[in-house]
């Protein structure tokens, strides 16, 4: 199993399910701190978020235009990269999704997005799917509105460390999971 980045340092939340993860050696993760840098070469997820502003008008705090400062940072040619490394899953929750496809990063793969944004999405080359959470193959993983970001998070966990581990944390948040996550089907070339 690949280690996971998280970024909470109460996760797994209760202290006897870490241990018993452990013995079972089932959950090798590592706590990324904000100093740290996106390394992708190494194995795990990498969850991109969304942003935060004025939909859809021209000025600095606009979503478009703190999308296109992301894009242009470099941080597109790491995700470049960690999509074509085999041991990352990439996620993405809300405007996350729009950040990969402006740099071609979602070209024919099925995806979501808020759902203000679902015709950019098309129009930047992805297969927009009106769902919650869509997964195309098991490294891509998109979510649509911020609220989907915690269902994208406890289906990853459920998927990589279980259902129980999913279920604790469900309980311990007072959520329960929403809509079903749509797979893509692809075919053998």
């Amino acid at each position: 199993m690949s280690p996971s980045y998280l970024t909470d340092v109460n996760y797994p939340p209760f202290p006897q399910q870490k241990a018993a993860a452990d013995r079972e050696n089932r959950l090798p993760y590592y706590l990324v701190e904000p100093q740290d840098v996106l390394d992708p070469d190494r194995s795990g997820i990498i969850v991109v978020p969304g942003a935060s502003g004025k939909p859809a008008v021209n000025t600095a705090d606009a979503i478009p235009n703190i999308l296109r400062q992301a894009k242009d940072s470099g941080l597109a040619t790491m995700m470049k990269q960690a999509m074509n490394n085999k041991d990352v899953t990439v996620a993405t929750v809300c405007g996350g999704s729009l950040l990969l496809a402006m740099d071609g990063l979602l070209k024919d793969k099925y995806a979501v997005t808020n759902q203000i944004g679902m015709g950019a999405l098309g129009a930047l080359g992805a297969i927009p799917v009106n769902a919650r959470i869509v997964e195309d193959g098991p490294r891509l993983v998109t979510g649509g509105g911020v609220t989907s970001g915690l269902d994208v998070a406890l289906y990853l966990v459920e998927r990589e460390v279980g259902p129980q581990i999913a279920n604790a944390i469900e309980k311990l948040f007072e959520y329960e999971r929403r809509g079903t996550v749509w797979q893509a089907r692809h075919t053998a070339d």
